[in-house]
């Protein structure tokens, strides 16, 4: 195909998956991997391989309009994911600045498609239970963390852009499960639930499979479809449902105690406590403690109507490969 195709966070746990997406399908891809980034272990070798790798970083204009002059289509996945105050300033900075630079460039090297990976996080989130939907408008609330603020202020900067001209479609996937590094991110919650993590929390919240927004993120590219934006949820669980099909998975014990908010207030605050002294990200934050007590979900039937070929993976067949792929990388 002739279509050369731009990823931002391409060493990212979407945006690796993406890669894997348009390189099977045929397309030339061009994505971008800071200096620091390694190249994910969780995608073959011969994938990789034939992706254009180009060092820098999105806050660099001047290296943004270098890489952009031979590019059709740009899929901006690169963001950071924190509910640490420590990161926060840089969070903002990517992501909001950051997506202000790549839609500047795609705007001034006339990029003919722009594909921004956005978050439901960005369609603010709630505490009652209400389903949320593309028609949802943002409202400050206690349950939308300063992830959910960043996103939503990038995601200004595309309208911004689409008001300029550029012709842009925006996803929302939800909490993102797969295969990946179960040292960093949502793939984290693997690991924690292989080492025998035995905590649960009452909430609810939207999951999907990785594949699956990778699929969908191709799809969508290839549409005409402009000025629209999709919410990418596989279903809506409760955090105990998907953590027990991860525990039956591994052949480990279900988690069995289930945390209050009391509970969750002196656990992030240990934890901020104990982060002083060992230097590390503390595991359990103020953010991360509302989110895992919010009962918030989201609907998909916008995605399915425009594409209606495209059918989501069982969360449960998702997950039941997933564990087997991380059983099979131990030692």
């Amino acid at each position: 195909m002739s279509t050369k195709i731009l990823v931002t966070g391409g060493t990212g746990f979407l945006g690796a998956y993406i890669i894997k997406e348009l390189v099977e399908k045929g397309y030339a891809v061009k994505a971008i991997r800071r200096e620091s980034s390694r190249l994910p272990a969780f995608i073959p070798a011969a994938i990789l391989d034939k992706v254009e790798w180009v060092e820098g970083d999105i806050l660099d204009v001047i290296f943004l309009s270098e890489i952009m002059q031979d590019i059709d289509t740009v899929i901006h996945a690169a963001a950071v994911v924190s509910f640490s105050s420590r990161h926060r300033k840089q969070m903002y900075k990517v992501n909001v600045e950051g997506t202000a630079n790549v839609v500047n460039i795609a705007l001034e090297q006339n990029v003919r498609r722009f594909v921004h990976i956005s978050s439901v996080a960005a369609l603010g989130r709630t505490l009652q239970g209400q389903s949320v939907n593309e028609n949802s408008k943002w409202e400050n609330s206690k349950a939308n963390t300063h992830y959910a603020k960043s996103k939503h202020k990038g995601e200004l900067e595309v309208w911004r852009g689409i008001g300029e001209g550029l012709d842009a479609v925006i996803l929302y996937p939800s909490t993102i499960l797969g295969y990946g590094d179960w040292n960093n991110g949502s793939s984290a919650i693997f690991k924690s639930i292989h080492d025998g993590f035995n905590w649960y929390s009452p909430g609810k919240n939207g999951f999907v499979a990785v594949e699956d927004v990778a699929k969908a993120t191709a799809l969508l590219m290839e549409t005409d479809i402009t000025e629209q934006r999709y919410i990418v949820n596989g279903d809506n669980w409760t955090f105990k449902q998907l953590l027990d099909t991860m525990a039956d998975a591994f052949g480990k014990p279900k988690p069995q105690r289930q945390t209050t908010r009391a509970l969750m207030g002196i656990a992030w605050r240990w934890e901020k406590v104990r982060s002083l002294f060992t230097g590390h990200s503390p595991v359990l934050t103020k953010e991360s403690a509302i989110v895992a007590h919010s009962n918030t979900t989201f609907e998909n039937d916008k995605l399915k109507k425009a594409l209606p070929g495209f059918n989501f993976t069982p969360l449960e067949q998702s997950i039941r490969e997933a564990c087997r792929k991380y059983l099979d990388q131990k030692p």
